[in-house]
């Protein structure tokens, strides 16, 4: 089965950090796509957070995340992180990664995980 797989979600207090892993199951996440990271909160809609392009490696943010959040990969590895530190109760949410091959602004997904789950509290 072709799929994404999330790791790295968990209970974090205020102004904690973890970082989210995104890997490929059933074909390999190489450096022509376009990956994106979304989430989505109970009683919301799903929110696009983060993207980095298959281009040129141009990253975007949300601007509720910006400065706290950076999103990278590891071609060799094969791998997309999420790291996020700074963490907000509002932060909590089911964080999904997302590939859109030859993608720049993972606006058309091929690809998505079943999604993990983050919980900031106290």
């Amino acid at each position: 089965q072709v799929q994404l797989v999330e790791s790295g979600g968990g209970l974090v207090q205020p102004g904690g950090s973890l970082r989210l892993s995104c890997a490929a199951s059933g074909f390999t996440l190489d450096y022509y796509y376009a990956i994106g990271w979304f989430r989505q909160a109970p009683g919301k809609e799903r929110e696009g957070v983060s993207c980095i392009s298959s281009i040129d490696g141009s990253t975007y943010y949300a601007d509720s995340v910006k400065g706290r959040f950076t999103i990278s990969r590891d071609n060799a590895k094969k791998m997309v992180y999420l790291q996020m530190n700074s963490l907000k109760p509002e932060d909590t949410a089911v964080y999904y990664c997302a590939a859109e091959a030859y993608g720049s602004k993972c606006e058309e997904l091929d690809y998505w995980g079943q999604g993990t789950q983050v919980t900031v509290s106290s």
